[in-house]
């Protein structure tokens, strides 16, 4: 029986803790060939990544996608902008979001649909310090609470 395929994900881990989470989007990414191979064996980073709008195109920018180590010179520039693929109406959906104050733009993971690379993308407002705080303190509380339950059964 043939093996099921590899799920490959790369996930901005930091941003669920650096950011409330408003609203999600699929994008597709435009990508060259020694991107696409290196991006399946998992060699790229999405910390300090964002997306912005200019000209009605969303582009993501300070994702460190690693060379492809079987590549040429011909090999990819690993922090290059990267053009998202989305509808026009998701477009304009994010653009109203994006004005309002406090608002932004930021990758959560990059995965494989098919033979196709996504981009999960949040459009997200930053937490402040005791917020997190708050997160850690509730996360904390609700293993403990856990923990006790596991012990009593």
């Amino acid at each position: 029986m043939a093996e099921a395929p590899q799920r490959i994900s790369i996930s901005n881990r930091k941003a669920r803790h650096d950011y409330f989470i408003i609203e999600a989007f699929e994008a597709g990414i435009v990508l060259t060939g020694t991107e696409v191979k290196s991006l399946r064996q998992g060699n790229a980073n999405l910390q300090d990544s964002y997306a912005e709008l200019r000209s009605g195109e969303v582009w993501l920018e300070g994702m460190h996608i690693n060379p492809y180590e079987h590549g040429s010179i011909y090999n990819h520039e690993p922090r290059r902008k990267r053009k998202l693929l989305l509808q026009k109406k998701q477009i304009r959906k994010l653009l109203g979001g994006l004005k309002e104050k406090g608002l932004t733009l930021i990758p959560l993971s990059v995965y494989f649909k098919g033979p196709y690379a996504k981009v999960e993308l949040a459009l997200a407002r930053g937490k402040k310090s005791y917020d997190k705080r708050e997160a850690i303190a509730k996360r904390e509380s609700d293993r403990n609470i856990a923990r006790l339950k596991r012990s009593r059964t």
